[in-house]
């Protein structure tokens, strides 16, 4: 099993301390209440959670209520509001916006977290063009999972600017947004544009010419950090569908969570999580040949494509290696 703890010796990420403030879209289930748990009982931190789920937010509100915060943290005591927000429409953001502002001193931790994952119509036959056929499919899946991102960072970036505090920002990817696998086009080309968008975020962040960074300073000192987190096979709500139990490949949310605590404590912005099945070394080669196609001159997808492919691919694969990390 792939290990999820972080180790003693790793720094914690500035942003995590008592008294800071976290929003988390999707923060009632799933990875995101994951991060939510983790971030209000081990450090302390006020808690903002978006999600579209009523009945998943006051199950949540309900869980925080009943486990108070340790009391070894100083006063005052955490806070944690919850709000009720779709997440593809911007009026619903900036409707909710002054009520989150008004009731923390600060917003220090943005976590895009909410997505969902359709599958298009049954009525969408490969005849009938498939799922390129299927506009709705489409339209709603890139409206939360790609616009979700882009309407939470117009609404609370400016806030984090302005914070006092250590801030950052983390953006919930996906391996199908990079290795892009044959059969859900509209959610691997969300997950594929959310990965564009956390990469140039942390680059006009930390590097361009709007940051607080200098050429003299290192990279992003003083500035908000940005991370794209990409879980691997996790128990959600978005994979689980009707399976009550989780299958022995997949992670637990809270591994997640930890990981991402892990990795951001040592600063990294790919935060490519393993799971039992995958692990880091395969994540790596699979992504090595997926950008081999583009760089080679090959077909788009030949892990996929036919047997003569898939079998190069697996004996190339297997011959990869990462010298230095």
């Amino acid at each position: 099993m792939a290990s999820s703890h972080p180790s003693t010796s790793t720094p914690t990420a500035p942003v995590f301390r008592h008294g800071s403030t976290a929003i988390i879209t999707g923060g009632a289930s799933g990875i995101g209440l994951a991060v939510a748990k983790l971030l209000h009982s081990k450090y302390g931190m006020n808690l903002a959670l978006i999600d579209i789920n009523t009945s998943n937010l006051a199950a949540a509100e309900k869980h925080f209520s009943s486990s108070p915060s340790p009391t070894s943290f100083p006063t005052p005591a955490p806070k944690v509001h919850t709000y009720t927000l779709d997440v593809s429409s911007l009026s619903a953001w900036t409707s909710t916006a002054p009520q989150i502002l008004s009731a923390f001193p600060s917003i220090d931790f943005l976590m895009l977290n909410a997505g969902i994952g359709l599958s298009p119509s049954a009525s969408a036959s490969p005849s009938q063009g498939g799922p390129w056929t299927d506009v709705p499919y489409f339209t709603a899946t890139l409206a939360t999972n790609l616009f979700g991102v882009i309407h939470g960072l117009a609404t609370f970036l400016p806030a984090l600017k302005e914070s006092p505090n250590p801030t950052a920002v983390v953006v919930t990817g996906s391996k199908q947004g990079i290795t892009n696998p044959p059969g859900n086009p509209a959610y691997n080309a969300s997950k594929a544009a959310v990965r564009s968008i956390a990469e140039g975020l942390e680059w006009d962040l930390n590097v361009g010419p709007g940051s607080k960074s200098t050429g003299e300073s290192k990279d992003g000192e003083g500035s908000t950090k940005v991370h794209l987190l990409v879980p691997g096979w996790t128990f959600t709500g978005i994979t689980s569908g009707a399976q009550k139990e989780k299958p022995p490949g997949a992670w637990y949310p809270e591994q997640v969570a930890s990981y991402m605590e892990h990795k951001m404590g040592e600063g990294q912005f790919y935060i490519i999580c393993p799971d039992n099945d995958v692990s880091e070394d395969t994540d790596r080669r699979r992504m090595m040949w997926t950008m081999g196609d583009v760089v080679m001159g090959r077909p788009p997808l030949t892990r996929w494509r036919g047997e003569e492919w898939k079998g190069r691919a697996e004996r190339e694969m297997g011959g990869m290696t990462f010298e230095g990390i």
